[in-house]
């Protein structure tokens, strides 16, 4: 494939690409002249990206792949957006000359003399992501007719926030009624939703997309990993996983894999879903440390050490065999810390220009995850069914009291009964326990409960 951002160049790289197209129709049962649908349903940042690197790679074969996303319409574009999109079209020769072929220039000048209004849709079609102005991608087809997007779709990803998963997908499914063959779907949503009744649980997008739409769950799969989405588009070396049963995950890995976005694949679908949400729980609060500590690497460094300890406290009450899940968790995590959306809202809020009136559907950004996050990781983990042995008190409490982290997070963005600087408070505490006694702990008590994945017993496998 080519290094630019657009169409593959050359026979032999073609050649490449085609075979995958042809393995991954042949697996799907397409018969000739009839294309692989590729539907992205959610226009975030790593949705549209998502769709675009398959739109690059793929979408000269038109006879066999047709990719189209959907978003909602009517979402315009505010005067002050409109002539930063202006600035960033005028600064970038490639972009100015495909607007120009296309005869879509114009539109963005009278929406820079405030002379016209914008839509996100309108703009994503010229391949502009309203959370993600800064860097254009290719042209992409854009319905905002749900049923239209998705009824005869092969392959559809998931790029909503898992707020709005399972009203979407409860729609889609009524779409889906009359069909025969399942699509395959892939998720890449990073939050998750806590089930209390009747017993607590763990409640997934995927698992939230297969109870809409009863599509098997083996057709349903889960891709992430440690990345920015702009700078994937920017052909930055990444990689992720796609997690799901055999007869897929493998076949859409290498469909999926270019030379700078490496695919592996994983059969532990659920684990690695949730530890995508347990991420952006805590990257929410190095935002506020960083803000609040004018980004002291030593009090950042503190923070990092005491909410890996939590993490690894919570891995241990979810995964047989959470050893397993230490790297992919870091290394997501640290990404998300240095450059993702929720720890940019942590730190926001720490400095006061964001409140949380303002609500977690943040202009430029999208939905910030991490905070629903917290409210579902805080209200399954207060449970006193789920109740663990706590060391010095030798009573028992809710696995909650062992992450001082995630309760203060609760009482800040949840309960709002405490400013931001209190998180200050939670990693200075005199009588923390130091970060690998907690560990420690984990690792030596038999903290594993089955059932908050939905297992029902200690033998099963996630």
């Amino acid at each position: 494939m080519g290094d630019g951002p657009h169409a593959p160049n050359g026979h032999a790289a073609n050649g490449g690409v085609e075979e995958k197209v042809d393995e991954l129709r042949r697996l799907m049962g397409k018969a000739d002249g009839d294309p692989l649908r590729i539907v992205g349903v959610g226009a975030g940042a790593w949705g549209s990206v998502f769709c675009a690197l398959l739109q690059d790679a793929y979408g000269h074969l038109r006879d066999k792949v047709q990719l189209r996303i959907w978003r909602r319409p009517g979402r315009a574009v505010d005067r002050a957006t409109a002539e930063h999109l202006f600035d960033i079209i005028n600064a970038r020769e490639d972009v100015l000359r495909r607007l120009i072929r296309r005869c879509a220039y114009l539109k963005y000048v009278e929406a820079r003399l405030g002379d016209r209004t914008l839509y996100a849709d309108e703009i994503l079609r010229d391949g502009f992501c309203l959370n993600m102005i800064d860097t254009p991608l290719c042209a992409l087809k854009v319905v905002t007719n749900l049923q239209e997007a998705v009824w005869d779709a092969d392959i559809v990803i998931n790029g909503l926030p898992s707020t709005e998963t399972r009203d979407v997908f409860g729609e889609i499914g009524r779409y889906w009624k009359e069909r025969v063959n399942a699509p395959v779907i892939i998720s890449l949503t990073k939050g998750i939703e806590a089930s209390l009744d009747p017993v607590p649980r763990i409640i997934t997008p995927t698992q939230m997309i297969c109870n809409a739409t009863k599509v098997p769950f083996d057709n349903v799969l889960y891709l992430g990993g440690p990345n920015i989405a702009s700078e994937i588009y920017n052909k930055e070396y990444a990689n992720a996983r796609i997690c799901g049963t055999d007869k897929w995950r493998k076949p859409l890995a290498k469909f999926l894999r270019q030379p700078h976005f490496i695919v592996w694949d994983n059969s532990d679908l659920i684990t690695h879903e949730v530890m995508g949400g347990l991420k952006n729980v805590y990257a929410i609060g190095a935002g506020m440390v960083a803000a609040l500590t004018n980004e002291s690497a030593t009090s950042k460094s503190v923070y990092f050490a005491l909410c890996t300890s939590e993490m690894i406290y919570i891995t241990h009450l979810l995964e047989e065999e959470p050893e397993k899940l230490a790297g992919p968790l870091l290394a997501d995590t640290y990404v998300t810390l240095l450059k993702g959306r929720n720890a940019w809202y942590g730190h926001r809020l720490a400095k006061g220009e964001l409140t949380l009136e303002m609500g977690d559907s943040i202009k430029g950004k999208g939905t910030i995850q991490g905070v629903s996050a917290v409210d579902a990781f805080y209200q399954l983990l207060s449970q006193d069914s789920l109740s663990v042995m706590h060391p010095e008190a030798n009573k028992s409490v809710a696995p909650v009291e062992m992450c001082p982290i995630l309760k203060t997070l609760y009482k800040i963005l949840i309960k709002r009964e405490l400013p931001t600087e209190s998180i200050l408070q939670a990693i200075r505490d005199e009588s923390m326990y130091d970060p690998r006694e907690r560990i420690e702990m984990a690792q030596g008590h038999s903290l594993y409960q089955p059932s908050i994945l939905g297992q029902p017993n200690r033998d099963a496998n996630v």
